[in-house]
């Protein structure tokens, strides 16, 4: 199956889940989330296949790479998604940005062995994180609907399609479609194995997890389209000033 396809094939699930909002119930529905009863199915499963394989997975792999493999690995995903960053940099009337990223890519690319070892950030050049879902917004895409896609999570339209977008501007998408497979799953494990610290700290504060994650995705993104000086990112999960232990983060009846 081409890349074309599997895009493809997201896109139109999505676009059957927003079909499906019409079976939703109305009452105390986010304005944000308006297929909520469907999104919660989904994350539902989600949920379920990452305890069933997911997780398992990542924290095997955890155990036999070693850190320093482990971090380059992460690097070298990284400074793919440069490329495309360095596009959607220059899309959103940012030369400068586009230039620095392209600039992070030959110099993480040579000096660093293909990206394995992030010398653009030793050396003090920073890194201007831009994807198309950003972009559409820089350019008056508003608001879409949030989606909970199976296997990739949460989302929004907007997102979707800029993922999309992304995925056919990363290197990675050039080569065979059994090596775009492998390093595709490799990758999934690399960002899932990064995440585990954060998916337990999630589990064990909130009290309506499918709330929090939508809360803080959405503010996360929001932050993002808007350049603001301080972009929430997964990491954030462990500001303990993100949460308050005496308070359910997003009381249920406000949801």
């Amino acid at each position: 199956m081409s890349l074309s396809a599997v895009s493809n094939r997201i896109v139109i699930v999505s676009l059957l889940l927003l079909f499906l909002s019409g079976c939703a119930s109305m009452q105390n529905r986010h304005p944000a989330d308006p297929i909520e009863t469907v999104n919660r199915g989904v994350d539902q499963f989600n949920q379920e296949f990452d305890k069933a394989v997911a997780k398992p997975v990542a924290k095997g792999y955890r155990i036999v790479t070693p850190s320093l493999l482990d971090l380059g690995i992460t690097n070298f995903f990284n400074n793919l998604a440069d490329v495309p960053s360095a596009v959607n940099n220059l899309l959103q009337l940012k030369p400068t940005h586009a230039l620095t990223d392209l600039g992070r890519v030959c110099i993480n690319t040579t000096l660093g062995i293909f990206g394995l070892f992030d010398v653009a950030s030793d050396m003090g050049i920073p890194n201007y994180k831009e994807d198309l879902g950003q972009t559409l917004g820089f350019w008056g895409m508003g608001d879409t609907p949030y989606l909970v896609v199976p296997f990739l999570g949460p989302t929004t339209l907007r997102d979707l399609i800029g993922l999309v977008g992304d995925t056919w501007m990363n290197p990675i998408s050039y080569p065979s479609q059994d090596t775009y497979y492998a390093l595709t799953t490799l990758r999934l494990i690399d960002v899932r194995a990064d995440l585990l610290e954060a998916g337990d700290v999630l589990d064990e504060a909130a009290v309506d997890r499918y709330a929090f994650q939508r809360e803080f995705y959405l503010q996360k993104r929001e932050s993002q389209i808007k350049d603001g000086p301080n972009h929430m990112s997964e990491d954030d999960l462990f500001d303990d000033t993100f949460f308050d232990d005496e308070e359910a983060p997003f009381p249920e009846d406000e949801l």
